[in-house]
This record gives C-alpha cells, structure tokens and sequence, in this order.
C-alpha cells in the first residue's frame, strides 16, 4: 500500500498528460516514464516545526503515480540516498563529523560531483575502489557495499522493494573492482523506483528523515536557486531542463535531477504562490529523453496546473 492516498482525479490526470504528450511527438512515453506526484493541504515545511515523527506519518497525503513502483536507473538522483544515509550515519556516530565530510556532501548534492560522492560512499561503506580483488576479499568487499541497502531495508518502507543503492556514480565508468561490482550484465546497476524517491525526499522535506536537524542540513543543500543570471551562470544549475525550469521568479524549489545519456530524472518539492504546494519525481529513459529538455518542464507545468 502506497505511503499516500491515492487520488483518482490525480491519476486521470496523470494518464491523459502521458497521452497528450505521447500525441505531440514522443512515442513510447508510457513505457518510459515513471511519476509519482503528491500535493499537499498546506507547506511541508511549517509541519516539520511542530510535528514529531508519529504524527506527521499519521497524516494522509494525496497522490497518484505513473509507473511509481517500477525500479529504473537514478543516475544521480541516488545521491539523495547517500546524503540521508550520511547523516543516519553521523546520528549513530558511525562515522566522523567534520569539513571535509560537508563539503563533500555540499559537492554531491548543489553540485552533483561524482568524485565527492565516491568519498561519501567510501566512508558509508568502509570501502576504497581500485584493482580487482581475489575470490575471498572481493567477497567481504561486495557485502560490505550492501551496507546502505541493509540501512533502507531496515525502514520497513514498502517502497524499498526494488531498490538497489550500493554504486558510486561515474563520469566514464567504473574500473577494476567497481566494474566487477556491477556484474557482467550490469545487473548490480543502482535502482529506485520514483514512489520511493518521493518518499524520502517527502520525509526530508518534513522534518521525519533521521531528526529535524538533520533534515534542515540537507534542505539547505536541497535548495535551488531559480536566478536567471545564477542560472545562466551555471550550465549544470540543475533548474533549467528539469522540473525547477517551469516555476515562475518567487516560487521555492528543493530537488536533486539526475541526468546522462539514457536518462533524464529529477525529485523535487515546490511551493508556488497560489497553488498547493507539490512534490514530484519524474524518472525518464532512453536515448531521446535524456536529450529532451522541455519533458520534465512541461511534466511540471501541468501538473502545477491541474
């Protein structure tokens, strides 16, 4: 059962916005897409002040998702996983405070820095990248990797099945004992489904991932700057190709896009002057998305709408 409730109306809408896209020139749309989309009564971010965990899980949120449960391909939307585990991480003194660990996380998320997010898992993980290994320690290796996905199962989210979180993410590709991490098929690829994205970017949002502290740490990294100059200054902002473009100038926009040549995804939560305040994932693959700049705009755009 969906974390949400689902909204019939919602998903009618839903349906007929893939339809009217697939009619205006993109073919297959359906069987390319996943969307979960969730809107709110009043801001995620005034709840997160005076709710403790208990109560704000005990509030019905309506949705509807597309495709919502089927795990595909993150890209770099994983690195929503890894920012909140860090700090999961850090609540448990598993690993260590410290500057070089913020910037490192400030790098994997404002800026979708693959190198700061190979630290980052590195120190998740107690797991360095290099040659490959013998049988025996390629072994301890490998379990000792799944250590985020034993974190994400133990959260007893339905929405966890499927989920695959336990690959750095690459500019070229993975090498020597990450290659043969990812299996012969790459069948050991990360995968998120986008009903589970919503999900933790909806509990950070709220204040309920990890403690409200933590969870006002990783909306400041979260926070995306919709400046057209900002923007323009910054080909990778983020905003433009991805949900963030089709927000007018005084709109609040948190998310983290995820992008390469077979996919374009982005998750993210918005509040827009006189419309109810919104939460979207948007997961897209194949050659013809990851080079479509205006699907997740228009996706965005109508749904603010609805």
């Amino acid at each position: 059962m969906a974390f949400y409730s689902p909204d019939q109306a919602m998903g009618q809408t839903l349906r007929q916005l893939i339809g009217h896209l697939e009619e205006e020139g993109r073919p297959g749309l359906g069987e390319q897409v996943s969307i979960t989309w969730l809107r709110y009564g009043a801001s995620l971010l005034g709840a997160a002040e005076g709710l403790g965990q208990e109560a704000f899980w005990g509030q019905a949120v309506t949705g509807a998702s597309w495709e919502g449960e089927r795990p595909r391909y993150p890209a770099s939307v994983v690195k929503l996983v890894y920012l909140v585990a860090a700090e999961a991480w850090l609540q448990r003194q598993l690993i260590e405070e410290g500057p070089e660990l913020r910037r490192a996380l400030a790098d994997m998320v404002r800026d979708s820095g693959n190198d700061a997010t190979s630290l980052v898992v590195d120190l998740l993980t107690g797991t360095t990248s290099g040659p490959s290994l013998p049988p025996a320690r390629a072994a301890a290796w490998c379990r000792q990797r799944q250590v985020v996905n034993d974190w994400l199962a133990r959260l007893g989210w339905s929405e966890v099945a499927g989920v695959n979180a336990c690959q750095k993410t690459w500019a070229e590709g993975p090498y020597g004992r990450e290659r043969d991490f990812y299996g012969a098929q790459l069948e050991n690829r990360n995968r998120l489904s986008t009903d589970f994205t919503a999900r933790l970017l909806h509990a950070v949002m709220a204040g309920a991932a990890v403690s409200p502290p933590a969870c006002r740490r990783m909306m400041a990294l979260l926070g995306r700057s919709l400046d057209p100059e900002g923007r323009a200054a910054d080909p990778e902002n983020q905003v433009d190709g991805f949900l963030g473009a089709a927000l007018p100038q005084g709109s609040r926009l948190w998310s983290k896009a995820g992008w390469m040549s077979q996919a374009r995804h982005d998750a993210a939560y918005v509040e827009v002057e006189g419309k109810a305040p919104m939460l979207l994932v948007v997961f897209s693959e194949g050659r013809a998305r990851a080079a479509d700049a205006s699907l997740l705009p228009a996706i965005a755009t109508a749904l603010l709408d609805a």
